[in-house]
């Protein structure tokens, strides 16, 4: 039984650090739709950095993953709004508390709305607007509904690389 133990100790080892790494700091995920196109496309891969916002706030047009509790699943969205701002989309041009927002990557046409964030919520949105469910319909999402970053994507190959995001 000891050398059972002796030559097992290893390879538990590594399952134990590999289960800590994907649950605490980073974890791989499929993009499940069209809501973010033409940025990520459905069934690229990505890895989801759960690690970051303990110690970095969560910044404007970063990629997250969102627990999205009202449908029981996970959804990839931008950050468009920060807690106690008002977010106006008018003619298709964003406007953070009136004053606009130019937008660093291409986002599909955004029909006209009006949404005001509270303490602690975020106002999520997906790049690919007309098919998108996002805060428009769900609500905001607090800091503890964000499950991280979407910073790399790693699939398909000649994708790999950063997730344009945040500023």
């Amino acid at each position: 039984m000891s050398k059972f133990w002796k030559e097992a100790k290893d390879y538990i080892i590594i399952i134990v650090i590999v289960l800590l790494v994907r649950t605490f700091i980073g974890t791989p995920a499929i993009v499940n739709g069209d809501s973010m196109n033409d940025n990520l496309l459905d069934g690229q891969m990505v890895i989801i950095n759960k690690f970051i916002y303990r110690f970095k706030d969560i910044k404007r047009f970063d990629v997250v993953v969102v627990d999205n509790e009202q449908d029981g699943d996970k959804i990839i969205k931008r950050v468009i709004g920060l807690p106690n701002e008002t977010i106006i989309y008018r003619n298709n041009k964003l406007y953070i508390n009136s004053e606009e927002v130019k937008l660093d990557v291409d986002v599909k046409e955004t029909m006209d709305f009006e949404y005001k964030t509270k303490d602690g919520e975020y106002f999520v949105l997906g790049d690919n607007r007309p098919v998108s469910k996002d805060s428009r319909y769900l609500g905001a999402f607090t800091k503890d509904d964000i499950v991280g970053r979407v910073d790399i994507r790693l699939w398909p190959v000649n994708k790999i690389g950063l997730i344009k995001g945040g500023k």
